[in-house]
């Protein structure tokens, strides 16, 4: 299991440094990224809230370009960001999950709710991914409204809380990293930038470590 954010193509992206990425692949979050791996993130983030402010009717306060960029996601209270957790098999490379259309990684808590529940969580669409939980186990199927499902898997709740608590933790290293990444690239908006990502991922802002 790992968070995943939907990238685009950075084309003539110019703000920061960005790393090269195809449109509509994911990139998993954590504390491994490099500067213009994080630089991606941060782009793609940021871009989904100016997305959404700007069919809100919200124009950015900010005349110069970086400040009009960041404005959707630094004023936003709940931001954005496509993506969310995706399951796969490290043997066969199976997916069980896959974060479909109009699903995030700040409704990450659903995982949670369903573990503690006896519900069900949905992740978007194309494909309709589900985690149900029936009893003691979960069952992940990849796509509940294809034609065949897809690959079904049930796992203990156990296995998957365990699952989501190293996700949990790989998304703090991400933020950890953002933050330092910011203080170096956005220095005007390091805090406003990291506290945004924070809500962006329903996370609590942790210090960056001392080098």
């Amino acid at each position: 299991m790992q968070p995943v954010l939907e990238i685009f193509a950075a084309d003539d992206f110019a703000l920061w440094p960005v790393g090269e990425h195809e449109s509509y692949g994911y990139l998993v979050l954590n504390g491994e990224l490099t500067p213009a791996e994080v630089g991606t993130a941060v782009m793609r983030i940021a871009d989904c809230n100016a997305v959404e402010a700007e069919e809100e009717g919200e124009g950015p306060c900010a005349t110069d370009p970086l400040g009009a960029f960041l404005h959707g996601l630094l004023t936003s209270p709940r931001p954005l960001a496509a993506g969310g957790f995706r399951v796969t098999d490290n043997t066969t490379a199976a997916v069980y999950v896959e974060p479909g259309c109009c699903n995030g990684l700040e409704t990450w808590r659903d995982w949670l709710e369903m573990l503690d529940g006896a519900g069900s969580a949905h992740f978007g669409h194309d494909p309709s991914s589900v985690a149900e939980r029936v009893g003691d186990v979960v069952r992940l199927t990849l796509d509940a409204h294809g034609t065949d499902g897809g690959p079904v898997i049930e796992l203990s709740v156990d296995h998957v809380r365990e699952l989501a608590a190293h996700v949990q933790q790989d998304m703090r290293d991400f933020l950890r990293l953002a933050g330092t990444w910011a203080e170096q690239h956005l220095p005007a908006h390091a805090a406003a930038t990291t506290a945004a990502l924070a809500r962006t991922l329903d996370l609590t802002p942790t210090p960056c470590r001392a080098s």
